[in-house]
């Protein structure tokens, strides 16, 4: 644990919620910088988004269950960040580091969900029960709890920026990948019916739909993995679609062709041709960042 000496950035435990919180000293004032809050920011896709802020000189608010990587971004871009540790399915802690970060850094101007899993998974399989009630936890109902805090907020200020990471996983059902592609098509779902309810209100609503990114989650896939981005490539055009407030983007635009012509082959041919697609792996949840 990083002591109030280093860096003048103090670290306290929340004992009520699991969040870690920067204390005051050493962040920078509201009107300094453009503020983002993002989740699953200790690794992969998160932390790439994360930097690309924090270059900018944005304040954020890194959200994730990983707290000495977090303390390494912090140290990395001291005065900038406001960690909290936590698990995106406690909807109390993130209630409390929400109340936080706006109460030192004032309502973020972005809002990521971006904390996922993604776990090989077969029905047949009682055990697999569990992992599908989990990823649909995260990847869906951890959407819903790191908006709902700024949801009525971002309204009654008549401005803001929800941010849902999806994936072209949610097109189609694929073959060994049913509960994230369920998860990931929920998702998108979600973020439209989310983007019609706050119409006119001033709330900008964006539904990212990334390809093949080179992370931890990506790294064991036994099957090819077409226009395959790196993480910093990656996080810097979701970036760029956020700046232009696009409400809805495939990353890269290559996968959005793919994912065009998959939507519309004909039931039959999709089930013979990915009936005989090799399967991500059967194996332990990839722990969310």
């Amino acid at each position: 644990m990083i002591s109030s000496k280093d860096r003048g950035l103090g670290i306290q435990d929340s004992v009520n919620s699991g969040a870690i919180v920067f204390p005051e000293s050493g962040i920078l004032h509201p009107e300094h910088g453009f503020r983002v809050v993002i989740t699953g920011a200790s690794g992969g896709l998160g932390l790439a988004l994360a930097q690309q802020y924090l270059k900018q000189g944005a304040i954020v608010a890194a959200i994730a269950r990983r707290k000495e990587l977090l303390q390494a971004l912090a140290a990395e871009f001291p005065g900038q960040v406001h960690c909290y540790a936590l698990d995106i399915r406690d909807a109390a802690a993130l209630q409390q580091a929400a109340c936080d970060f706006i109460s030192r850094a004032g309502l973020p101007d972005v809002v990521i969900a971006n904390a996922g899993v993604s776990v090989g998974t077969l029905t047949e399989y009682a055990e697999d029960i569990d992992a599908f009630a989990e990823v649909m936890e995260i990847n869906v109902l951890g959407m819903v709890k790191t908006f709902q805090p700024f949801v009525a907020l971002m309204r009654n200020a008549g401005h803001g920026t929800l941010v849902g990471i999806a994936s072209v996983a949610g097109f189609r059902g694929l073959p060994g990948a049913s509960a994230y592609s369920a998860s990931k098509a929920a998702a998108i779902s979600y973020l439209e019916s989310l983007r019609v309810e706050l119409h006119d209100s001033g709330v900008k609503v964006i539904t990212l739909c990334p390809g093949y990114i080179k992370t931890e989650m990506t790294a064991n896939n036994p099957y090819t993995m077409p226009f395959i981005l790196e993480v910093d490539e990656a996080a810097r055009r979701m970036v760029h679609a956020i700046e232009r407030q696009t409400a809805y983007a495939v990353i890269p635009w290559q996968m959005g062709m793919i994912g065009s012509l998959l939507k519309i082959l004909p039931r039959w041919l999709y089930d013979r041709l990915f009936s005989r697609a090799p399967h991500k792996p059967r194996k332990r949840l990839s722990q969310p960042h």
